[in-house]
Order: structure tokens, then sequence, then C-alpha cells
């Protein structure tokens, strides 16, 4: 067990504002700031030292990674607060030892917000607010989603105007991963922040990766490693068919690839979902695969790089899609390659 948590004014009631959204009153402790920031006034919570036993985490966005993810936070004995768009995740939390934020405002008055949302869409609408900024009691916000290097500059900047720190850490793992605490995580920012909420990736994950002090170089990173395994579904989607289509059992030439050019738990996993046609429940959707593809080809398009796979294998998701498998696992993509072989 680490050392005993630094102790911290309690949060006084929150005052209603026009937002519609609770507001902590302007009587805030002060916080160690990152070493960048140490000359400017702080506004929020006093951190705790790197071996603190407890956080004050808000927890935005309750999916089946959010939700897994908030878990394990509270496993570890860290107190979560969680808020999400739909009522049944957070009830579902509750039920496990969170307590609700009902507003974002109060997710943003802990001590450290996490974040894990679908897109760049709903961070910017939902947490790039220079109104929810404004009144964030936070010393950091997590962003543990998969997004753009753009939105992650974007994000850094505005949050720094608010006197707030900004890491991204996007995981890679399914559901399953998270549940067990078995995610890699990508992170990058400032590496005193880093270190704060280490306690925290180390209760979510197995591995966490220092990317550097730049938030964008973690979303690149998760880019092009989704963009890999998108294109390492669809080969082996278009081998299984090639057997198929000559008498080999697509089970049969899983069998003999894992266990011997390509052991490892992408193709072991997702190769049995497709000689099984099994894709649900879904551990992660298709149609956020094709979001990720979108996301490696508009960065790559920003730095001149081409990626012709890239353009296949959206297309490939988008012929999967057309056919109703949007919501159906990433593994449907392989429908795609059987349509085209007549299977």
């Amino acid at each position: 067990m680490r050392t005993s948590i630094a102790t911290r004014p309690p949060l006084e009631q929150a005052t209603p504002h026009a937002y519609g959204r609770a507001v902590p009153p302007d009587t805030r402790s002060p916080v160690v700031a990152s070493p960048s920031k140490q000359s400017k006034q702080s506004k929020h919570h006093t951190r705790p030292d790197r071996e603190a036993v407890s956080m004050d985490v808000g927890f935005i966005g309750l999916g089946a990674m959010g939700r897994a993810m908030a878990r394990r936070l509270l496993e570890a004995g860290h107190s979560v607060r969680v808020w999400n768009r739909s009522a049944e995740p957070v009830a579902e939390l509750v039920a496990d030892g969170a307590s609700a934020a009902g507003t974002l405002a109060e997710a943003f008055g802990a001590e450290v917000a996490i974040s894990m949302l679908a897109d760049d869409q709903v961070v910017e609408r939902l947490l790039l607010d220079e109104e929810l900024l404004s009144v964030a009691r936070v010393a950091l916000h997590v962003n543990m989603a998969t997004v753009s290097p753009g939105l992650a500059r974007r994000a850094a900047a505005l949050h720094a105007q608010h006197g707030l720190g900004y890491i991204a850490a996007p995981v890679l793992g399914r559901s399953d991963a998270a549940a067990a605490g078995n995610l890699n995580i990508l992170a990058a920012g400032p590496a005193a922040e880093l270190d704060w909420v280490a306690p925290l990736f180390d209760a979510m994950g197995r591995r966490t990766w220092n990317l550097g002090e730049d938030p964008a170089a973690a979303n690149v990173a998760k880019i092009s490693a989704n963009f890999l395994l998108v294109s390492a579904i669809e080969a082996f989607s278009e081998a299984a068919a090639l057997a198929e289509s000559n008498g080999l059992a697509p089970s049969a030439l899983l069998d003999v690839l894992t266990n011997s050019l390509f052991p490892g738990p992408v193709y072991a996993g997702y190769g049995a979902m497709i000689t099984e046609q099994a894709f649900e429940p879904a551990g992660f959707r298709l149609a956020l695969g094709l979001k990720d593809v979108n996301l490696a080809l508009d960065t790559a398009a920003g730095a001149n790089v081409p990626l012709p796979l890239a353009s296949l294998l959206r297309d490939s998701l988008l012929q999967a899609i057309a056919h109703g498998h949007g919501d159906r696992d990433l593994g449907a993509i392989s429908t795609t390659s059987r349509t085209r072989a007549a299977l």
C-alpha cells in the first residue's frame, strides 16, 4: 500500500449558474502546479503526492470501456464521481460504489477528471467549453479517448488558458482487457503531470507508455496502432475467404497462422471471431473502426503522407456498414471479403 493521501479542503456547496450546471464558489485552494506553470496563480485543488493511496476522480463517459475503467479505479480505492449522457451506466457504477455527478461541472470539481468519449465532436461539444473550463476545479484533465492530434493540441492550449493541466492517454485494448486492468496506456504530457496520475494508470492498465511532453503524440500513436489493427483484420479476412473458396476451412488456416507466423492476441482473437462469424456482443464497434481509419487518413493528409491501404480499409468498412454491420464488432469487416468472394 502507498502512504496516505495529502489532505485538501472540502468542497463548499456549489451555487447555481445560468448555464444549467453547478458552479463552485470562488474560494478555492491553491495547487502545486506543474513546473511549466508554477508562475501562474492556480485555482484548483492541492495535489497529493505521488504515493497517495486515494484520489478524487471525476470520470466522464461510461460506454463499455469507460465503465470498466471507472470500476478498476473504484477497486483500487479511489473516490470516483461519474457522469454520462444516459442514466443507466451511472446507476450501475453508483451501485459499485461511485457517486453520481449531476453535471459536468461537478465531475470537473474533482482533483482529476478522466474522460472516455466517442470522438472529436463529442469531446469538443462537451468538454472544450469555455464556461465549463472557467469554473473547473480539477488540477488535470486526462483525455483517454481516441481523438485527432489537432484536437489534442487545441484542448491543451485551451486548458492552459484556464490554468488546467491536460494529458492525452488513449489506450490499447478492448473492454475485456479494461475490466481485467490489462490495458496499454499511451500517455503524453508534462512529466510532472504524468507522474502524479501514475497511480490511476496503474489501476487501469498493465503498462503505461510515456510518449513525451506533447499530448498530440499519444493520439498519433493510437491512430497509427488502430490503422495497423484494422489492416491485420482485413488481411486475415481476405486470407480466410481465399482459403474457404478453395476448400480449406478458415479455422484450419487460423490454427496454422497463430501457431507459426502470427502468434498473439490480434489474429487469435479476431481470427476466431472471423472463422466463427460471431460478432456480438461488440467489444469494439465496427463504426468506431471507421472513425479511427478516417482519423488516420486525415492525420496523414495533414502531413502529406499517402496511406493507400487506409483508403481500401475505409471502403471495406463503409461497405460493411452499408450492409448493416456498423454496431457489430470490428471483426465484421470480414463480411465484406466474403461478399466479394460470393461466400
